[in-house]
């Protein structure tokens, strides 16, 4: 795994893609429940409160909001836990 210098080079969108693709190879369904309840509130401090509320109230669009997690101001509010977990995961 990189160290720490190196993950903070990455832009929010590569972060997410290796957050995933670590948690899915390792089976990790608590890291990917987890990042899908953070999405929400993550929408929220993007200022996209229209879908945060929506999202908490259907799962499906919590589901789509997991795929594009890794997008735009989503990602970089999802940035620090996507850090968290890759640090961790080292």
């Amino acid at each position: 795994m990189a160290d720490d210098q190196d993950l903070e080079k990455l832009s929010s969108k590569e972060l997410h893609d290796r957050a995933v693709k670590t948690a899915v190879r390792h089976g990790d369904v608590k890291f990917l429940w987890e990042l899908l309840k953070s999405i929400p509130a993550a929408q929220a401090e993007a200022g996209d409160l229209g879908e945060s509320s929506a999202d908490i109230k259907y799962v499906v669009p919590m589901l789509d909001d997991y795929f594009h997690a890794g997008d735009g101001k989503l990602a970089d509010v999802l940035r620090p836990t996507y850090l968290q977990y890759l640090r961790e995961r080292g």
